[in-house]
């Protein structure tokens, strides 16, 4: 029985191990935090990350942060201290991509390689195995960890030069932030439009206007079904910086996203950045209509560089803070 490490047991990576376990491999495992839930689906629990690296030699790491990141391959206990030559290290988190960068020397040093990981997918679509994983980085390395995705993913796709999948799961999110946003406004819209709703999602969902977020979150929009999230705006704010610092070194406007994320911006400020995103449709459902006849009011414009707000206020408040001096130069927003 081949076995795999995991660091990172969160909402993505326990049902990665989850399939991982079930596809017949040994998974040992690692957080901070408690190991019951891990443990009762047959993980087996590690002392630390350097612990997991002396047991295997292909590790997927999923972590919520660039310190996370640097502490785990490179901390008292780190990747580091156990690596050697043959071994693969996968990270699966979104980062910048300087921060991912920032793992490989120490690793080498060792003989061990560092890829770029990406999964895109809810927490739900990984236990169904239709996530989507994207690898780049070195191409032997990427091919020896791809035979461990299999194991809790149907789909991989290898992208060739470090960074590279980074930038596709920023690519796969910006949609998902407007999908998620357009559900929402056509949902609250469809909610008044006195048809069967049922039927309108089905008839949607299957047509030229569907999406794999109207498929998720429109039946769950009709329902009112916001907890458990699969999920969060939160979660999702994560990623507005990242793919706006990549905008700006591609020198592209991002009108659309900008807008949307006005929307979720407004949904943190409610109070509701924890709930599922498919909350955003009372969000909008509950916004005054402008009619088209009339000049709209002016509205703050959420340009590159914006360092998007995560903590939600007693009321909803228009955004004040300024853009970098770079994003006037190379994109503009609508």
């Amino acid at each position: 029985m081949q076995t795999v490490g995991l660091i990172g047991l969160g909402k993505i990576g326990l049902p990665i191990a989850e399939n991982l376990i079930k596809s017949g491999y040994r998974v040992v495992g690692y957080r901070r935090s408690s190991l019951a839930d891990f443990e009762k689906i047959g993980g087996v629990a590690a002392r630390s990350p350097a612990d997991i690296g002396a047991q295997t030699d292909v590790i997927l790491t999923c972590l919520p942060s660039a310190e996370a990141l640097d502490e785990v391959v490179q901390g008292r206990e780190g990747l580091m201290h156990s690596a050697r030559p043959g071994q693969v290290v996968v990270e699966l988190g979104s980062h910048l991509v300087p921060d991912k960068e920032r793992q490989i020397a120490p690793l080498a040093k060792k003989g061990a390689v560092f890829i770029d990981g990406e999964v895109g997918g809810t927490p739900g679509m990984v236990s169904a195995r239709k996530a989507v994983v994207y690898l780049a980085g070195d191409a032997e390395a990427a091919k020896k960890a791809e035979q461990v995705v299999r194991g809790f993913t149907d789909v991989c796709h290898y992208f060739g030069a470090f960074g590279a999948a980074s930038k596709v799961k920023l690519i796969n999110n910006l949609l998902v932030s407007i999908h998620i946003a357009a559900t929402a406004e056509a949902m609250a819209l469809g909610l008044k439009a006195g048809v069967d709703v049922d039927l309108m999602i089905k008839a949607v969902a299957a047509g030229s206007g569907g999406s794999t977020q109207f498929g998720i979150r429109a039946p769950w929009m009709a329902q009112r079904r916001f907890m458990p999230p699969q999920g969060t705006t939160t979660g999702l704010a994560h990623y507005f910086d990242l793919i706006g610092d990549f905008a700006d070194r591609a020198g592209v406007a991002t009108p659309l996203l900008d807008r949307a994320i006005e929307l979720h911006q407004r949904c943190i400020d409610l109070g509701f950045g924890e709930y599922d995103n498919a909350i955003l449709v009372d969000v909008i459902g509950g916004m005054e209509r402008v009619s088209g006849k009339k000049k709209p009011a002016a509205k703050p414009k959420v340009k590159s560089g914006k360092k998007f707000k995560t903590k939600a206020k007693a009321a909803p408040a228009k955004s004040t803070k300024k853009t970098k001096k770079k994003s006037k130069s190379r994109r503009r927003n609508g």
